[in-house]
C-alpha cells in the first residue's frame, strides 16, 4: 500500500438532502509520516458537568456516621459498599470522590434570603459565586465552569457547549422568595448575566447534532416520512467507505449503529407518546420519555455520539429540579423526591431518601461504558474526559449547604489518576475542588468563586 500525506479533513461530514452526520475520529483523518500523525492520536478533553438537586443522606449527621454518601476509608483504601456510590466500584480506577466540602456562596446572607435556598442553589452549582436575588430580568450570579472551558476550547468545535435537563426547566418570571426562576432552571451561565437555556426533548439534541446546515423544514419531512437520518446519507456513506480501510470501515459501522439505534429509540418514545395512552409525564415534549433511566440513558448516548463525532466538547447535564416531587419507583422508595429530603432527621426516612440518591447515582456508570468502550486515538473517550458529579446542597431538611457530595470520573488525558478518596478539612469550599479540575482542564485561573488554593486532587 502506497504511504501518502493525503487524508481526510476532521471536520468531513456524510451529507444528504435535510441530512448532516459528522464523522468519528478515523486513521485516514491522520496525515501519514507527519507530526500530527504523531499528536494526533492525543485526544481532546471533554468535560461533562451533572447536577442532581436536594443533596443527599450522606450530608446528615446520621449519614455521615453510617457513610451513606462517601466511604470511611481516604486515599486508595476506600470501600464503597453501603454508599450510594456503590454502583461506581467497577470504575474505581476512573474515580475522585472529594468529601466534607461546603458551598457559602449558596447559604443565606441577608434576612430576605432565609429560606430560598432551593431557588438560588443551581445557579451555585458550576459558577460557585452568589447569585442576586431578585425577579426581574437584572440576574446575576457567574460565570460556569463549563463556559470558562468552552471559551477557551470549544471553538475549535461546530457546537461549543450544549446545555441538556431531564425536569422542566422553563418556567418564566419570578419563583419563590423573589428569585427568578432562571436561577434553578438552568445550571451554566455565558457571563454572571447571560444564563443559558437547557433542553430537555432528546430529539431536539438529535436534530441539533444531526441538523447543522439544514432546514427545519426538511428536519420535519423527514420525520414525518418516519425513516432515518442515515437514509438520508447512504450514498454518502458508500462512497467514504471505498477510501478507508478495514478497522476504519468497522469503525463507521458501528459509530453509525449507534446514531441509527439512538435515533430508532426516539422514535419509539415519540410514537408511544402520540398513541394516546394516559402519560406519567402529560405536560413533556413529545420526545421525552416517561420514564427517568430511559430518559438519561438517552441523553447519555446522545453526548457519547457527540463526543465521538467531536461535533463539542463540553456538556452541562442537570438531572433533577429543586422542589421537584417526581417519585422514582425503580429506586425502591415511594417518596417523592422533594418531601424525601426533608426527612426530619429521622433515621428510617434518611434511610429511605438514600435509596433515591443511590438511585440517581446508578445512572452514571452507564455512562461511563459508553465512554470506555468509544476508542478515541490511541484511547477511549474516558481516558480523555472529565464528568463532574454533585449539588450545592449538603442536608436540604435544614437547607444547607455543608458536606455536599461531589465526585469526578475519568481521567483527563492522565491529568487525574482516580481510585481515591480525597476527605477535605472542615470548612473547606467546594470551590477549591472546582478550580483543581479548571486548571486540570487547561484554564490558568488562580481563583474561583470563594476559593482559598486549589485542592491536590492526586494526593494519597
Amino acid at each position: 500500500m502506497l504511504i501518502t500525506k493525503r487524508h481526510l479533513s476532521r471536520r468531513t461530514m456524510l451529507k444528504g438532502m435535510g441530512a448532516t452526520v459528522a464523522l468519528p475520529f478515523l486513521e485516514a483523518m491522520v496525515p501519514a509520516r507527519t507530526a500530527l500523525a504523531r499528536t494526533a492520536v492525543k485526544g481532546k478533553t471533554r468535560l461533562i458537568a451533572i447536577e442532581m438537586v436536594h443533596g443527599s443522606a450522606g450530608s446528615t449527621a446520621f449519614g455521615i456516621t453510617k457513610n451513606m454518601w462517601s466511604p470511611a476509608g481516604t486515599g486508595s483504601a476506600f470501600d464503597l459498599t453501603g454508599t450510594s456510590l456503590a454502583s461506581l466500584e467497577p470504575y474505581r480506577d476512573y474515580l475522585t470522590i472529594v468529601s466534607n466540602t461546603d458551598v457559602r456562596n449558596a447559604e443565606a446572607f441577608a434576612a430576605p434570603e432565609i429560606g430560598a435556598d432551593h431557588f438560588r442553589t443551581a445557579a451555585v452549582f458550576l459558577t460557585q459565586a452568589k447569585p442576586k436575588q431578585t425577579q426581574g430580568s437584572d440576574v446575576f450570579a457567574g460565570t460556569s465552569l463549563d463556559q470558562l472551558y468552552a471559551q477557551k476550547f470549544g471553538q475549535e468545535t461546530p457546537i461549543p457547549s450544549m446545555q441538556l435537563c431531564i425536569e422542566n426547566v422553563d418556567q418564566a418570571g419570578g419563583c419563590s422568595y423573589n428569585y427568578s426562576c432562571v436561577y434553578t432552571d438552568t445550571i451554566s451561565w455565558a457571563s454572571a448575566t447571560e444564563p443559558l437555556p437547557m433542553i430537555r426533548d432528546p430529539r431536539a439534541v438529535f436534530d441539533q447534532l444531526f441538523g447543522v446546515g439544514t432546514t427545519p423544514d426538511a428536519r420535519k419531512s423527514r420525520r414525518r416520512d418516519d425513516t432515518s437520518i442515515l437514509d438520508w446519507v447512504t450514498e454518502s456513506v458508500a462512497d467514504l467507505k471505498k477510501k478507508l480501510g478495514t478497522a476504519d470501515q468497522a469503525r463507521l459501522s458501528d459509530y453509525l449503529d449507534d446514531v441509527r439505534e439512538i435515533e430508532r429509540r426516539i422514535q419509539k418514545v415519540e410514537s408511544s407518546n402520540k398513541s394516546g395512552e394516559p402519560r406519567e409525564l402529560p405536560g413533556a415534549p413529545i420526545g421525552v420519555p416517561d420514564a427517568f433511566d430511559q430518559h438519561v440513558k438517552l441523553m447519555f448516548d446522545l453526548q457519547a455520539v457527540a463526543f465521538a463525532s467531536d461535533i463539542t466538547r463540553i456538556f452541562s447535564f442537570k438531572l433533577g429540579r429543586d422542589v421537584s416531587n417526581r417519585v422514582y419507583a425503580p429506586s425502591g422508595s415511594s417518596s417523592a423526591f422533594h418531601t424525601a429530603s426533608h426527612h426530619q432527621e429521622r433515621e428510617d426516612r434518611i434511610i429511605d431518601f438514600q435509596k433515591i440518591n443511590t438511585y440517581h447515582v446508578s445512572m452514571v456508570p452507564y455512562l461511563l461504558e459508553k465512554l470506555k468502550s468509544t476508542p478515541d486515538g490511541d484511547s477511549n473517550l474516558l481516558e480523555n474526559s472529565l464528568i463532574i458529579y454533585g449539588s450545592a446542597m449538603g442536608n436540604s431538611n435544614y437547607h444547607n449547604h455543608k458536606r455536599c457530595p461531589l465526585f469526578f470520573a475519568g481521567h483527563v488525558g492522565g491529568e487525574l489518576k482516580g481510585n481515591l478518596h480525597i476527605k477535605a478539612d472542615e470548612g473547606t469550599p467546594m470551590a477549591n475542588a472546582m478550580l483543581s479540575v479548571m486548571q486540570t482542564l487547561g484554564l490558568e485561573m488562580a481563583t474561583f468563586g470563594d476559593s482559598t488554593g486549589a485542592m491536590e486532587l492526586n494526593a494519597g
